[in-house]
């Protein structure tokens, strides 16, 4: 026996993710110009901004552009940024998912190519094939777990429509009378889809894990976590406890958003936290803020034994998992290093190994000056405890390429990492031209280039790490 504070720490936080890993042993996605996850890596490898200005399925900049980059009362209802990652347009075909067609225009968007990007994961996880179940597959004994978060895209006109007595008496205000009003009202309500029984599950975010569940015959937990940007690594944590507890055999899990209304724009313009320049920079010394993103990624995962046993193939193991909270601080959405000390120290103890051994970090890292200063500051402190190595680990962001896709953001990381580790690939990170100040004497490299990921002799494994945070 010993009492020793390493083995205190252990018995602080029980089993640990690096006592029976998880294999991550199937991938589907739909990002920025890729329809799948084959597309979104070479779009990562090629180097490509994915970003545009916003499509006409969207919204009207003539509507709401304002090139005035302030919060300046006498602008008000307007966004000061048009570009973003958009989805690339998808087929869906209800009959093939069991929905009729009727209940399409009273779905949220995000739960219909949800249901795509499940069925093809399964099939990517060799779970479903063109002959039936593999026999390792159990639907009974899998669950869904999907970082979805912030109002659903859906919930915007739904309550548009009750706004009807507003426009009414404002059309009366300006002096026409009660049956113009009624009229313009009722012209008004064709611009919207109808209140009906399948309306209140259709624009529900939590819904989008149990259609998953309910089409595809599951059993095991289903459940949407909202940890704002952090969602999808949340949903990580939850599925992986599914698999360590026993619960389940197979865990899809992942994030999924496909809020790029103007709703979403207002509010990230109201907090000055959109890009004025129009491009995201990431631990660029001049980035000026993130452009949002559409992003719907999904994992498959297993306990790495039993992946081991069934011959799955594994793109790349979850070692170790690490959470936190900021606690008490002056702003709700302003950054906290030692908060975020605090989730990767956990992290690594939860895998049993030094943040040293690490060459490749994919950051949180959405473009604003101060929260990729902070994350910087956060890895810096937490390496510098373990070496006084300069310039050995690359660290990099996908949202430079795709935008920040909120609550699909941590899986849109995670899925860059697997394929780097499977395919030994550094990644680039493009819109870096004058580097981070941070990154100056630090572990800490950008990466800009594609390159071959040659495995270092003192680091015999190759390590990749994913951080997410949310306000």
């Amino acid at each position: 026996m010993s009492d020793s504070p390493q083995l205190r720490d252990r018995a602080r936080i029980g089993r640990r993710t690096a006592d029976e890993p998880i294999a991550i042993v199937g991938m589907a996605g739909l990002f920025p110009m890729a329809r799948n996850y084959r597309d979104y890596w070479q779009n990562i490898l090629d180097a490509v901004d994915c970003t545009t200005d916003v499509p006409e399925t969207h919204w009207r900049p003539e509507d709401y552009f304002d090139p005035t980059p302030s919060t300046d009362p006498s602008h008000p209802d307007t966004t000061y940024c048009t570009r973003g990652g958009f989805v690339p347009e998808t087929e869906f075909a209800p009959g093939e998912f069991g929905m009729p067609p009727n209940q399409l225009e009273v779905t949220t968007t995000v739960q219909l190519l949800s249901l795509v990007v499940a069925r093809d994961l399964l099939r990517d996880a060799g779970a479903v094939t063109d002959e039936g179940n593999a026999d390792w597959y159990d639907p009974a004994r899998t669950g869904v777990t999907l970082g979805v978060t912030g109002p659903m895209p859906l919930t915007h006109p739904m309550a548009a429509r009750l706004e009807t007595p507003v426009l009414k008496e404002v059309v009366r205000s300006c002096g026409l009378s009660d049956a113009d009003a009624e009229a313009i009202a009722q012209k008004y309500l064709l611009a919207f889809p109808p209140w009906e029984e399948n309306t209140f599950p259709g624009l529900l975010g939590n819904v989008t894990a149990g259609r998953i569940a309910n089409r595809f015959d599951l059993g095991g937990m289903n459940c949407a976590v909202d940890a704002a940007c952090a969602s999808s690594l949340s949903a990580l944590r939850m599925a992986a406890a599914e698999l360590a507890e026993g619960r389940a055999d197979l865990m899809i899990t992942g994030g999924c958003d496909t809020e790029n209304t103007v709703f979403g724009y207002m509010c990230f313009s109201r907090t000055q936290a959109l890009s004025k320049s129009g491009r995201i920079k990431p631990f660029d010394d001049t980035a000026d803020g993130t452009l949002v993103g559409e992003g719907i990624g999904m994992l498959a995962l297993k306990r790495l034994a039993d992946a081991e046993r069934d011959g799955d193939r594994v793109y790349a193991v979850v070692q170790g998992i690490g959470s936190s909270s900021d606690g008490r601080f002056g702003s709700i959405y302003a950054p906290r290093a030692s908060g975020q000390e605090l989730a990767l120290r956990r992290a690594y103890t939860d895998a049993g190994v030094s943040p040293s051994s690490v060459e490749l970090f994919e950051g949180h890292a959405t473009g604003t000056a101060v929260g990729d200063r902070t994350e910087l500051t956060a890895l810096g402190s937490v390496l510098g405890a373990e070496t006084d190595e300069r310039g050995y680990a690359a660290i990099g962001s996908v949202k430079s390429q795709i935008g920040h896709t909120k609550g699909a953001a941590g899986t849109a990381s995670l899925m860059k990492l697997a394929l780097s580790l499977r395919h030994k690939v550094l990644p680039p990170t493009i819109n870096i031209a004058t580097p981070n100040q941070a990154l100056d004497d630090s572990p800490l490299y950008p990466n800009t280039v594609t390159r071959p990921w040659i495995r270092d002799a003192r680091r015999p494994v190759r390590r990749a790490a994913a951080s997410a945070m949310g306000f």
